[in-house]
């Protein structure tokens, strides 16, 4: 038969031996998927910081690597691989797929695009669509988040295309934490900026190599501070913000200054 064939075209090899052949595969990438999936985080996790989040990212892409080479080696046992044989195969299975699953595909499609051009990495925290969390794990159609409140969210890959994605520390251990602290207009904004600052600097999750600062803007009922510096690690950044907070209004109060009482609701 001269160029490409229909699927009823296709020569099967579908005898004991080829099964056997299928199933030690399919067995083999399970197991090395598994491997993966617990060796590199234990790896990742007798590694220095930055080389941390590298090994960790490795995590999904080897697991596309096993998946793709398990396809291959499966696909010989299957059919004669021909060009005709293999073209029909390709053929229906698109058409099958992109029918039934055209979303689930999308988010496949994400997923690839996801690994090569890495928006979010495990370890980054992010946001999507309000949801806020560190990322735990990329799969090929999803990516699993833990909220702060320790639930897991999954938001497929998806999101990517048309959602914008807040990525607070982008694959390292830099994430800014911001404390808000409101005075009443009346008072010395520079002692009060300079008294926030030995906050900030004298605070134990402080990272110390990165830049301490406190932005001061005016609002019409009350001076809004905000001490913006970096915890030791991401995963500290809510028991930092509440530091400052604490012992940002504990140093004020001491200073003589006077919190501002009430935010009104058009602020």
């Amino acid at each position: 038969m001269n160029g490409i064939g229909s699927i009823s075209d296709i020569a099967l090899k579908l005898n004991a031996w080829n099964l056997i052949m299928i199933g030690l595969i399919i067995l083999c990438a399970c197991l090395l998927a598994v491997a993966s999936q617990r060796l590199l985080p234990w790896l990742a996790g007798k590694l220095p910081g930055r080389y941390r989040y590298q090994v960790l990212a490795l995590v999904p892409l080897m697991r596309l690597l096993i998946i793709a080479a398990g396809i291959v080696l499966i696909i010989p046992h299957i059919i004669e691989p021909t060009f005709e044989n293999l073209m029909a195969l390709l053929a229906a299975f698109g058409v099958a797929l992109g029918f039934a699953l055209k979303d689930y595909i999308s988010s496949l499609v994400a997923g690839v695009v996801t690994l090569y051009e890495m928006p979010y990495r495990p370890g980054d925290w992010i946001e999507i669509e309000g949801a806020y969390g560190e990322v735990k794990s990329i799969g090929m159609r999803a990516v699993t988040i833990v909220t702060p409140d320790d639930t897991a969210v999954i938001i497929p890959h998806l999101k990517l295309w048309d959602r914008p994605i807040s990525n607070a520390n982008g694959g390292s251990h830099n994430l800014m934490c911001v404390a808000d602290l409101y005075l009443h207009p009346r008072h010395d904004a520079n002692l009060a900026r300079e008294a926030l600052l030995d906050v900030a600097l004298t605070s134990p999750f402080l990272r110390i190599e990165r830049p301490v600062n406190v932005v001061v803007s005016e609002k019409p009922w009350a001076t809004h501070y905000r001490i913006k510096a970096y915890p030791i690690d991401p995963g500290q950044q809510f028991n930092f913000i509440t530091d400052l907070t604490i012992r940002g209004k504990a140093t004020l109060s001491d200073l003589g200054f006077e919190l501002a009482n009430a935010v009104p609701a058009y602020a």
